[in-house]
């Protein structure tokens, strides 16, 4: 499998770097693929790849051939880049990307302006009707908002994160996320922090507020029902993915999507690396990419149930710019040692740093110079691992776990 844009293109990460015109300039070059597609765009600050998973479901099961472009990758590079649910192969995912690269000579284009680019010049050239797009940051100058023409915009859940780059405040950041709207209906999602449901209320959006209520929540999935309709998750989690779940529906019925459809891709959603559990000999292990505390919320509600083995260590590592006390005070009591880790990234915070912070929490603090070496030293002092802080860290676990299998 590739690993990541460099090894096809050459190109390099360089940073941040924000605005829509030069993603614009590529498309443009490669015919306006974006224009012969029904986007569905996804803005917001946690659950905004889990909706992408939902609506792709929906859309799957509805007979809709349908791209889905979603960023980080989790478990492999090629999966941001899947049509009906399917990754790009190789051999597809290099042709599309170097015929991208060469639209791009000239523009200065980044890696993901590239990368956004390919996505919908592929599923254009692959046959797909639909492309369900997840922003990378923000909205307004995130490289997918280059985008001329949606079918549907879709904002999940919004907190404060990026604020270097999104705004100090929530009204701030909500502007951004908003500014994916153009021309399309726009559904918001009903897990909201105080402010956010104010600013959307006063642009008039439509929100996925019909009653939630949970069913049944195990390691099996969760049943919950959504305006007296029954669902049924194969994912875990019932504090947010009901909400994630009916933001996807939402729009679905915005689409006139029948309802048999609707049920089914929602039940056959896997939104990848959020409570995701694997059994190794004997050993639990749960992979989940929170990163902030109010996505860390599920993890800790979900460990403090009592649904998985208590005698259990947690892996965590997390980038230099993430809020990394609001998510440990979340993990406090919830394992009797924490190892401290590295991200496997140009943005991650220092091991010293990672451990430093863990002390704060934690009485047995321990730390590892990889994820391997973590869940080496794991699998001989606990029957069940966490790892979590960054989705940087699930590729290098999943590696891990099945050389194990």
């Amino acid at each position: 499998m590739i690993k990541n844009i460099n090894e096809i293109t050459g190109i390099a990460a360089n940073g941040m770097v924000f605005g829509t015109e030069r993603c614009r300039t590529v498309l443009d070059r490669l015919g306006c693929p974006d224009l012969k597609l029904e986007i569905i765009h996804i803005a917001g600050t946690n659950g905004k790849g889990s909706v992408a998973e939902y609506m792709t479901g929906i859309l799957i099961a509805a007979g809709k051939r349908t791209g889905t472009f979603t960023s980080p990758p989790v478990f492999s590079y090629n999966e941001q880049f899947r049509i009906d649910g399917e990754p790009l192969d190789d051999i597809k995912l290099k042709s599309y990307m170097e015929q991208t690269a060469k639209a791009a000579e000239g523009t200065g284009a980044t890696p993901f302006e590239i990368e956004t680019a390919a996505a919908l010049y592929a599923f254009c050239c692959e046959g797909c009707e639909f492309a369900v797009v997840e922003c990378g940051l923000g909205g307004t100058y995130d490289a997918t908002n280059a985008i001329l023409r949606k079918k549907l915009a879709l904002i999940s859940t919004v907190a404060l994160e990026h604020t270097e780059h999104l705004g100090k405040d929530i009204k701030s950041i909500c502007e951004r996320k908003f500014g994916i709207v153009k021309d399309c209906e726009v559904v918001v999602s009903a897990l909201q922090p105080d402010g956010a449901k104010e600013f959307f209320r006063s642009k008039n959006a439509a929100f996925a507020d019909d009653e939630i209520a949970v069913l049944q929540s195990g390691l099996d999935g969760t049943d919950f029902s959504y305006g007296g309709k029954k669902y049924k998750l194969s994912c875990i989690g019932a504090f947010a993915q009901p909400y994630n779940a009916a933001l996807a529906i939402e729009g679905a019925r915005r689409l006139e999507i029948a309802e048999s459809a609707i049920y089914t891709g929602v039940n056959w959603a896997k939104p990848r690396g959020r409570i995701e559990i694997r059994r190794v000999r004997g050993k639990t292990y749960v992979l989940d990419g929170a990163h902030n505390p109010d996505s860390f919320k599920p993890l800790s509600t979900f460990l403090k149930n009592g649904t998985i083995d208590s005698d259990r260590v947690i892996i965590f590592g997390c980038l230099a710019d993430k809020d990394i006390d609001g998510n440990l005070a979340l993990l406090q009591g919830l394992a009797k040692c924490i190892i401290a880790v590295q991200c496997n990234s140009d943005r991650a915070l220092p091991l010293e740093k990672v451990h430093a912070a863990c002390r704060k929490y934690f009485a047995s603090v321990l730390k590892a110079d990889s994820v391997e070496e973590a869940l080496n030293m794991a699998y001989k002092i606990a029957n069940t691992a966490v790892v979590c802080g960054s989705f940087t860290l699930l590729k290098e676990a999943d590696k891990w776990i099945k050389r194990e299998l």
